[in-house]
């Protein structure tokens, strides 16, 4: 079944939606899909919610292009790049485009950040491995990292300093997914491990393939981990620099990738035989203790 956000690009509606129809939308496919959001929205401002559902949505949607919609993704992922175009200097129809038009104008968001996202997913259509970890940080740079730029423009925050701080932590954050889903990956067609480093470490693509990982396989991944560890901790910094719910918003998805990439370690480094998760429990953990080591009390509001 075509998701109703992918559906209004293959079979775009006659007219633009209304303001109201097209934020509904995007807060269903924020509630649907960011699991997380009830709970961050409990602490962000009632004026902010329609903006990061508008950001949080468009990266669904051209993710969900990227990997789900039928036809050529190409062409549609093209489409959909008009549409964005049009949110700067006329009226978009998709739905999604419609509701982040007004965040656009509101807070003067440029279209670098969103084209960018737009093409990590045209390289996914064509690109099924990285030859060295350079490629895959060109792969970051478009994939994740436009997304923290994009949250701390939200808040009025343009420092270059900041914006280096936050790639490091969307890159950390891009990484752990991609070891955390390397069975999935594969299964779709696609190895992000560095090819170079999978010769360092005798990993063959057989390996990959296999039902549980190897020892070539768990030393490599546990070097991943640790590279992946080394940019959250190059992030950390960006937590001095700011305050209130932002700060809170940035600590969580720091924490939440850390307890990936420990739950990683706990099980030997195979994510072959067992994805690794959070389960709804260390979840609401993980959001409490953030909330007290935070002392968020202080500042809330802010």
């Amino acid at each position: 079944m075509v998701k109703e956000h992918v559906r209004a690009l293959v079979e775009p509606p006659e007219r633009a939606p209304s303001r109201d129809e097209a934020r509904r939308m995007t807060l269903r496919l924020t509630k649907s899909h960011y699991e997380n959001f009830t709970l961050v929205s409990l602490l962000v401002p009632r004026r902010m919610r329609p903006h990061i559902a508008a950001v949080y949505a468009f990266c669904r949607t051209v993710d969900d292009i990227g990997d789900e919609a039928p036809g050529d993704r190409l062409a549609l992922l093209d489409r959909f790049e008009d549409e964005l175009r049009s949110a700067y200097s006329g009226s978009p129809r998709h739905p999604v485009i419609s509701a982040l038009q007004g965040t656009i104008h509101r807070f003067d968001l440029p279209a670098e950040p969103f084209l960018k996202l737009i093409e990590a997913n045209r390289i996914d259509q064509w690109k099924r491995r990285y030859a060295d970890f350079g490629e895959l940080l060109h792969y970051c740079d478009r994939s994740a990292n436009p997304v923290g730029r994009l949250f701390l423009m939200l808040y009025g925050r343009r420092d270059e300093e900041l914006f280096r701080l936050s790639d490091n932590t969307c890159t950390a954050l891009q990484l752990t997914n991609f070891w955390q889903d390397i069975k999935r990956d594969y299964g779709m067609g696609r190895i992000y491990l560095p090819q170079d480093e999978m010769e360092k470490f005798g990993v063959s693509e057989s390996d990959i393939a296999a039902e549980s990982a190897n020892e070539e396989l768990r030393a490599l991944v546990r070097f991943q981990v640790e590279r992946a560890r080394d940019y959250f901790r190059d992030g950390l910094p960006l937590l001095d620099r700011v305050s209130g719910h932002l700060k809170v918003d940035i600590a969580l998805f720091s924490r939440g990738g850390l307890a990936i990439l420990d739950k990683i370690a706990s099980q030997g480094y195979d994510t072959l035989s067992l994805r690794p998760t959070l389960s709804r429990a260390e979840k609401m953990r993980l959001f409490l203790s953030t909330l007290a080591s935070l002392r968020y009390e202080r500042w809330i509001g802010s």
